[in-house]
């Protein structure tokens, strides 16, 4: 049987957690829920739902992501394949059985769940990530040859892959990060078209000015490096 595991970065998400690790099928072997220094419910509402709650103090998408790597390579068994999912309730956690299909049936390295427009519950998504999405992709079709048509935070992709990309990306450019450096080893990948509506709070990115501003030059400072090393 295939060994699947969760990873879910979580930053006051008490309102939303509960339902997202409920909605996660059973066929998942753990859920891991990386409470990035929550000031509310979180971490108990995770641990109540049956999630392994991790700690990581230092505020940031990747620093909670990476802790659960760390956690994952102290196991004494390890996963085939990595599910990383959002901990606002926005992406359809059911879903996941989908996303994981490519590399259970055609053995693909990397699956994007990609949230396309007809999919997308009305407002789900800001002016400014649609705006990010497409110009962050257009790059990357320019520059790498790239498929991508989204960033999507849903993603899967095989344990042992995703040891080899060596990520280090602490905060918001975690997602185009893993992108490139799967361009760049020539991993397999596909998009699978998932839905997607509006979040459970208010986002910590596009929720706001200053992480709207910081997220988009992370991704591009990514980007623009990758770009220049060819």
């Amino acid at each position: 049987m295939t060994n699947i595991k969760v990873i879910i970065p979580a930053y006051n998400e008490q309102d939303s957690i509960t339902n997202v690790i409920n909605d996660i099928p059973n066929t998942v072997n753990e859920v891991i829920v990386v409470n990035n220094n929550s000031t509310d419910q979180t971490a108990a509402n995770a641990k109540k739902a049956g999630a392994t709650v991790l700690t990581e103090n230092n505020r940031g998408y990747g620093y909670a992501c990476l802790k659960g790597m760390h956690y994952i390579a102290k196991l004494q068994v390890k996963p085939d394949i990595i599910v990383f999912l959002d901990g606002d309730y926005s992406d359809y956690p059911e879903e996941l059985t989908k996303v994981v299909a490519p590399i259970l049936n055609d053995n693909i390295d990397f699956v994007i769940g990609s949230r396309v427009k007809r999919l997308r519950e009305g407002n789900s998504m800001t002016p400014q990530q649609v705006f990010g999405n497409w110009l962050a992709t257009f790059l990357m079709r320019l520059f790498f040859g790239a498929k991508f048509t989204d960033l999507g935070p849903f993603r899967a992709i095989k344990y042992n892959k995703l040891v080899a990309l060596n990520m280090e990306d602490k905060t918001y450019g975690w997602t185009v990060e893993m992108q490139l450096k799967a361009l760049k080893q020539k991993l397999t990948y596909v998009e699978v078209p998932v839905r997607y509506k509006q979040r459970i709070g208010v986002s910590k990115v596009s929720g706001t000015v200053k992480g709207t501003i910081f997220a988009g030059f992370k991704i591009l400072g990514w980007i623009f490096k990758y770009s220049l090393k060819k």
